[in-house]
C-alpha cells in the first residue's frame, strides 16, 4: 500500500514554470514505477510522464516532450514533474500514480497504476 500527496500546482502565465511535487508514503517507494497523468474539464484522463523504479527510464507524451521533465528522489520518497514553457492547454488536474514493479519498466496506460494521488490544478493563463 501507499499513499500518493501531490503538491506544487498552481497559476501562471503562458510560457512559465510550474514544479510538481508527489509524495509517497511507506518504506517501498524504490519498488514502484511512478507517473504523472492530467485531466482537462470535460476530457479524459491523460498520460503525461512516467519514469522506471530506478530512475534510469523515463517516457513522456508528446505534447510535453521537451517542456516537462520527471524525475525521483527515491530517499525523499517523492517525484517531481518540472514543467517548463507552460502552455493554456496544459491547465488540468495533475495526478501522480504508483504501481509495484518488479522489473525496470515504465507504466503509461492508466488501468496499469493501482494508486492514485488526489490530484493537484494546474491553470494556466494566457
Amino acid at each position: 500500500q501507499v499513499q500518493l500527496v501531490e503538491s506544487g500546482g498552481g497559476l501562471v502565465q503562458a510560457g512559465g514554470s510550474l514544479r510538481l511535487s508527489c509524495a509517497a508514503s511507506g518504506r517501498t517507494f524504490s519498488m514502484y514505477a511512478m507517473g504523472w497523468f492530467r485531466q482537462a474539464p470535460g476530457k479524459e484522463r491523460e498520460f503525461v510522464a512516467a519514469i522506471s523504479r530506478s530512475g534510469g527510464s523515463t517516457y513522456y507524451a508528446d505534447s510535453v516532450k521537451g517542456r516537462f521533465t520527471i524525475s525521483r528522489d527515491n530517499a525523499k520518497n517523492t517525484v517531481y514533474l518540472k514543467m517548463n514553457s507552460l502552455k493554456p492547454e496544459d491547465m488540468a488536474v495533475y495526478y501522480c500514480a504508483a504501481e509495484p514493479k518488479y522489473l525496470s519498466d515504465v507504466v503509461v496506460v492508466t488501468t496499469e497504476y493501482s494508486y492514485w494521488g488526489q490530484g493537484t490544478q494546474v491553470t494556466v493563463s494566457s
